[in-house]
């Protein structure tokens, strides 16, 4: 199927799977709604696979890994080599997420979709590295649309393979440079506001990054109603893969977990191509770079976490599966007020 057949079955939530599961939250042997977030977010998976059971034992991180060309404007403190050094570490459990996702209990999976050289993770490649977005657009259209395709067949193969939830992460010198970029296109707010110094930029280096993305954007002329054409014109071949994830958890309704500012970037953009999609990501931590709350604020998403993380990779989706079996723990084998022959909690407000 093309990218718009795959986009037409995406559907609202189940709203009776939510109800089911919100019920059974009400009934356990506690204060309403006293777990917080934790049970909101087991109401909206129940919400995306349309079944109150809630199973998550089986869980996965996407690593999209790709080079963008705008590193030759110095907007970055590391040579682009590292894309390919760090990608492989995934493999090798010598990364952070790779760790994380040891600790767990997750599977990784490192994704070569635009890596400069050739390496030994999953090969998905479109292009080996986008183009330099000041010069043009970072790819054609047509290049978008492929990635986008990768991260949606991504998600096909996992479900598939008994995965019942993903997280993203992605590594890619240069992403925090793209990312501010799409950021300012569909907010409609100046580089300035959007822009960090990502992986330890000085002044000088931020101030190179922040005319860059002003350049590209003026330039290229990305229309923010067309998410295809802004990843294209000033995006990354990660940020399109990882769009296509979001885009693939709507389709085939499994949850997906946003990172932090580069995975939110790319929720951003799957939800300018399809705006049910939001529905179907779980926001895990407001990162710490400047336009992360505004991200999340502009999906309509509340982040449970609040840590300062600014790594990348999918470290902090990733930290959010603990407390997602917590509370899938709790909701599973805590008494209800029938159990212990008490009255239940009345909602009074």
């Amino acid at each position: 199927m093309n990218l718009q057949e795959l986009l037409s079955q995406i559907k609202p939530l189940d709203q009776k799977a939510m109800e089911q599961c919100q019920r059974r939250w009400d009934s356990i042997a506690k204060p309403l709604h006293s777990l917080g977030k934790m049970e909101d977010f087991l109401v909206k998976i129940a919400g995306i696979d349309g079944n109150a059971g809630i199973d998550l034992e089986k869980k996965a991180l996407i690593v999209m890994c790709a080079d963008n060309g705008v590193v030759e404007e110095g907007v970055t403190q590391t040579g682009q080599e590292v894309t390919a050094i760090v990608s492989e570490n995934f493999l090798d459990k010598k990364a952070s997420a790779s760790l994380l996702c040891s600790m767990t209990g997750a599977d990784i999976y490192p994704v070569d979709i635009g890596i400069a050289s050739d390496t030994r993770i999953m090969n998905r490649k479109i292009a080996y590295g986008t183009k330099n977005m000041t010069k043009g657009p970072a790819m054609t259209r047509e290049e978008a649309e492929r990635a986008v395709l990768v991260g949606i067949d991504l998600v096909r193969e996992l479900k598939e393979q008994g995965y019942r939830i993903i997280a993203t992460g992605e590594m890619g010198i240069g992403n925090t440079t793209t990312s501010s970029a799409i950021v300012s296109v569909f907010l409609n707010r100046q580089a300035e506001e959007v822009t960090g110094r990502g992986a330890g930029l000085s002044t000088e280096g931020l101030n190179r990054k922040i005319h860059a993305i002003k350049r590209a954007i003026a330039l290229n002329h990305p229309d923010p109603k067309d998410g295809i054409d802004t990843l294209a014109k000033v995006g990354g071949l990660d940020l399109a893969g990882l769009a296509g994830v979001f885009l693939g958890g709507a389709i085939y309704r499994v949850p997906v977990v946003l990172d932090g500012f580069i995975s939110a970037s790319a929720a951003l953009a799957a939800s300018v191509i399809h705006p049910l999609a939001k529905e179907y990501m779980l926001p895990s931590h407001v990162s710490k770079e400047p336009a992360a709350k505004m991200v999340l604020e502009a999906l309509g998403l509340e982040a449970g976490l609040h840590m300062d993380m600014c790594l990348g990779e999918g470290t902090g989706a990733v930290t959010l599966f603990p407390i997602l079996d917590l509370a899938a723990g709790i909701y599973h084998t805590m008494s209800t007020f029938q159990d212990i022959n008490v009255e239940e909690y009345k909602p009074l407000a």
